[in-house]
């Protein structure tokens, strides 16, 4: 638990560094508080843990003290007035070097300067050289005084802390405006179509690819406020719909879209459908498209090669192993009606060699070629 006197002085912080305009203010309540109590010095104090500050003063030029040596602190443990007709006489201060060497201080007496929340940080205080009693209205005078400086103080403290966040708060808007600058070039600089709606297919942003794609497309450029679904086929709308119901409901899809199918700047999109949140809730989608065109076309282009290695095969397979086939099984007949074929026939031999060399060779350009083939599926 903080201890009162903790609380105090965390509340004496606040008015350490005061600014220059109070200062002013509380040096003409200082001249004021002598003028009407009729003493040759007052001053306006703030006590911390150790040391005595003075904020204001007249008949002295003093900048601090030490808390042990302060008639003040006495003050500060009390909440009335405190009150020394003669120091001299007073247990508390005829020991006190001021009183009883120069200047020989005879008379004292202290307000509390206390906060909204009840810390007693300083005083306002008179001193005389003599002793002296204080009339009724000296002393409420002495209170009144007391509560303008406290109000004063409390004020220049809140005007401080506004002013600081005002600062904070203009440094805050530079750095998001110079973050929104980035990421707007960021944002304006990516190829990808990039589309924020809200729950009603309604556009929300978008960057400029977004823009120029439809400015070009559909000769209508985007505008904020509008609908997605003024700039989009029939064919095209009812598949989005789908999908951007998926994203409201929490799940991110992305899906193929074939765009303007054959149509002046036909154009296939992936489109990536992102539920933007805040918390828990939905807000929107976010539409993030990139051109796969080109990946298409290649894909078209394997599509067509595989089809063709496909019927190579085939060809290999059947047509030209057929005649083949028939040599060698005219070979097997010679060598089942002929007892000695090799030797009746000069060249048999070379040609069953020939034959079964042309079967090797066919057979190893089909393994290749089906090789081949699963190959670039697998790779495609």
């Amino acid at each position: 638990m903080i201890s009162s006197e903790s609380k105090r002085l965390e509340a004496v912080s606040r008015f350490m560094t005061l600014d220059d305009n109070i200062t002013k203010d509380l040096n003409d309540i200082v001249n004021l508080t002598a003028q009407i109590c009729e003493t040759p010095i007052a001053m306006i104090t703030l006590i911390d843990e150790d040391m005595q500050w003075f904020k204001a003063s007249k008949g002295v030029d003093i900048y601090c003290n030490t808390r042990e040596a302060s008639f003040c602190r006495f003050t500060i443990e009390q909440n009335e007035l405190l009150i020394i007709p003669n120091t001299s006489i007073d247990e508390r201060f005829k020991d006190h070097p001021f009183v009883k060497e120069g200047p020989q201080i005879r008379f004292y007496a202290g307000a509390n300067l206390t906060t909204r929340d009840g810390q007693h940080v300083g005083t306002l205080c008179i001193l005389d050289v003599k002793t002296r009693e204080l009339t009724d209205s000296q002393q409420i005078s002495l209170n009144v005084l007391s509560r303008q400086i406290i109000n004063l103080m409390e004020l220049s403290w809140s005007l401080q802390g506004l002013e600081e966040k005002h600062r904070e708060v203009l440094l805050q808007k530079e750095e998001t405006d110079v973050s929104q600058l980035y990421l707007r070039a960021i944002f304006d600089s990516s190829k990808d179509l990039f589309i924020l709606l809200g729950k009603h297919l309604n556009i929300l942003s978008f960057n400029k690819s977004a823009n120029l794609y439809y400015a070009v497309a559909a000769n209508k450029e985007l505008v904020a406020g509008g609908f997605l679904s003024d700039y989009l086929e029939p064919r095209i709308l009812r598949k989005l719909v789908k999908y951007y119901s998926a994203a409201l409901a929490g799940h991110a899809v992305r899906s193929e879209f074939h765009v303007r199918k054959d149509m002046p700047h036909a154009t296939w999109l992936e489109i990536t459908f992102t539920p933007v949140k805040n918390d828990n809730e939905i807000l929107g989608v976010a539409l993030n498209a990139a051109d796969i065109s080109t990946r298409k076309k290649h894909e078209e282009q394997i599509t067509l090669q595989n089809d063709a290695l496909q019927r190579i095969a085939i060809i290999q397979s059947h047509e030209l192993r057929r005649p083949v086939a028939s040599l060698m099984g005219m070979i097997e007949l010679i060598k089942l009606e002929q007892e000695h074929p090799y030797d009746d026939y000069a060249y048999f031999k070379m040609i069953e060699i020939t034959v079964n060399e042309l079967d090797t060779k066919i057979c190893g350009i089909v393994s290749e070629s089906e090789t081949t083939l699963n190959n670039t599926i697998t790779v495609y």
